[in-house]
């Protein structure tokens, strides 16, 4: 059984005493070593994926010691929020020994799995992950590491260590508001699809709250699986106000997408913001460049990454190491393709 102090390392004892097995059929299973049967390896693995047990590829005298490593985790790195992210997390870990390795998910819960798993082995010092959302497996790695933990992103939701991120939900409802004040009335949604990216999933929950206030539904919705691309956004706005004529206004889940819908909006002659409104999400810089300002809401992505790596290298708001929570407040950024009022 495992230890219920969050910061005590499991050992191969631990997954022994689960198995019921010795301590060396353990650690020939988890070397892939000897003769050991089918079913004694299906235990001995099935109960170290429960217990969240890594084997630690540290070998010698360095065993029961750390890196000077950081174990970063994001979904993505194809479109521009979380290079800043990391940037951030470079920045502040620069002068402090520590390294950042970085990993790549895919927005996958088997991929995170998987990158935890070999990142983990080698005893980082610690480990950034995007968002709050994972597998039992990949829960039960993070808890029982015995390193400090820092997930970011989201605040919406129950935190395994430390938190740092924005409400997703509060980020929804906010410009949901402001899209009622200025008059719209017949709103379409333009996103990823929600199982596998939570955070706009929550937006598009708040989002949904706060035209309800109002007495408002969506009038249509479109969402992908893919990048976040300009061309994407083009192509889907241009189905949806084919399908539904009468929208006055386009709410996209990422600026990406959101500056493809504009530039299409634009070539067409449409009025922005007078017949049609627009807004993405996220403040990226992209948006400097384009003939018409989109409205959106800035994420705080490289602050976030910034005290993420603050709370990992021993600098964050408290005296101890782990259990903080930061929330930050997205700013929004009406540009000009919300009306005034």
């Amino acid at each position: 059984m495992a230890s219920n102090d969050p910061k005590r390392t499991l050992t191969l004892r631990d997954v022994s005493e689960a198995s019921g097995v010795s301590e060396m059929t353990v650690s020939r299973v988890l070397r892939n070593r000897g003769d050991v049967s089918e079913a004694t390896r299906e235990r001995v693995l099935e109960a170290a994926r429960q217990l969240g047990y890594v084997p630690n590829k540290i070998a010698g005298a360095l065993a029961s010691q750390r890196v000077n490593l950081v174990a970063v985790i994001v979904p993505s790195l194809s479109n521009l929020v979380f290079p800043e992210v990391l940037g951030g997390i470079s920045e502040v870990l620069e002068d402090t020994g520590l390294q950042p390795v970085f990993g790549v998910t895919n927005y996958s819960g088997e991929k995170e799995e998987a990158v935890l798993y070999e990142m983990l082995s080698w005893r980082p010092s610690g480990v950034i992950v995007a968002g709050l959302e994972h597998s039992p497996a990949a829960r039960a790695m993070l808890e029982n590491s015995g390193i400090p933990i820092v997930e970011i992103m989201d605040v919406d939701g129950e935190a395994i260590d430390s938190v740092v991120g924005i409400s997703h939900k509060r980020a929804g409802l906010e410009m949901a508001r402001a899209i009622v004040t200025a008059g719209y009335k017949r709103i379409g949604f333009l996103g990823t699809k929600m199982p596998h990216d939570h955070r706009a999933r929550k937006r598009l929950e708040g989002f949904e709250a706060g035209l309800a206030e109002a007495g408002i539904e969506l009038a249509d919705r479109e969402f992908y699986s893919g990048g976040s691309a300009l061309l994407k956004g083009r192509e889907m706005t241009e189905a949806m106000l084919k399908r539904t004529s009468d929208l006055d206004f386009l709410y996209y889940s990422n600026d990406m997408i959101g500056a493809g819908g504009l530039l299409w909006c634009l070539e067409k002659g449409l009025d922005v913001p007078g017949k049609i409104g627009l807004a993405g999400f996220n403040g990226v810089d992209l948006l400097d460049g384009l003939p018409r300002r989109l409205a959106t809401m800035d994420a705080c992505r490289r602050e976030i990454g910034r005290q993420a790596a603050q709370i990992i290298a021993g600098h964050g708001h408290s005296e101890t190491i782990g259990g903080e929570r930061v929330e930050l407040t997205p700013v929004l950024q009406p540009g000009d393709t919300i009306r005034q009022v």
